[in-house]
C-alpha cells in the first residue's frame, strides 16, 4: 500500500505541482518527501484498515490526505489563465517546448499575489485574484520580452 501510494503521490506532483518536484530534485529530498508524508499516514491507514475499509477506499483516502497541502495547483490554475487569457503566449511557449519552465517561473512572479490573496480552494474561483494573477501573468510576459 505504501509504495503504491509513494507512486501515486509522485505522480500527483509532476502533474500538479512540478515547482515543488523541481525544487525536491534539486535539493535530493524527492525520496525523503514522498517517504515521510506516506508514513505519516501509518495510523490511517490502519484505523481504516481495521474498520474494514476497501484499499481503493483507504487509498483515495489516504491521496486525500497527502494532497491537501498541495491544493490548490498554483500551476494549473496560471496553465489555466495563461491558456485562457494570453492565448498566443500559451501557443508560443508550447511551440518552443518551454512552457512548463516558464509556468514555473510564473509561479514565482506570481507568488507574491497567491500569497497576499490567500489562495486556496475556496477562492481560487475568484474574480478580483484572477484579475489580481492576470497582471502579474501580463508583467511577467512583459519583462521576458524586453
Amino acid at each position: 500500500m505504501q509504495e503504491r501510494l509513494i507512486k501515486k503521490l509522485q505522480d500527483y506532483i509532476r502533474d500538479n505541482n512540478p515547482d515543488l518536484l523541481l525544487l525536491l530534485l534539486e535539493e535530493n529530498r524527492l525520496e525523503d518527501y514522498l517517504q515521510e508524508n506516506v508514513a505519516s499516514l501509518s495510523e490511517l491507514i490502519t484505523a481504516l484498515s481495521e474498520e474494514n475499509k476497501s484499499h481503493s477506499i483507504i487509498e483515495e483516502l489516504c491521496m486525500e490526505e497527502l494532497t491537501k497541502p498541495l491544493r490548490p495547483s498554483r500551476y494549473n490554475y496560471l496553465f489555466s489563465l495563461l491558456e485562457e487569457e494570453f492565448t498566443n503566449d500559451f501557443e508560443r511557449l508550447q511551440q518552443k517546448e518551454i512552457l512548463t519552465t516558464e509556468l514555473i517561473n510564473m509561479i514565482t512572479a506570481c507568488d507574491p499575489v497567491f500569497d497576499e490573496m490567500q489562495f486556496t480552494e475556496e477562492n481560487e474561483n475568484d474574480r478580483c485574484l484572477r484579475y489580481a494573477v492576470t497582471g502579474a501573468i501580463h508583467e511577467y510576459l512583459n519583462s521576458e520580452l524586453e
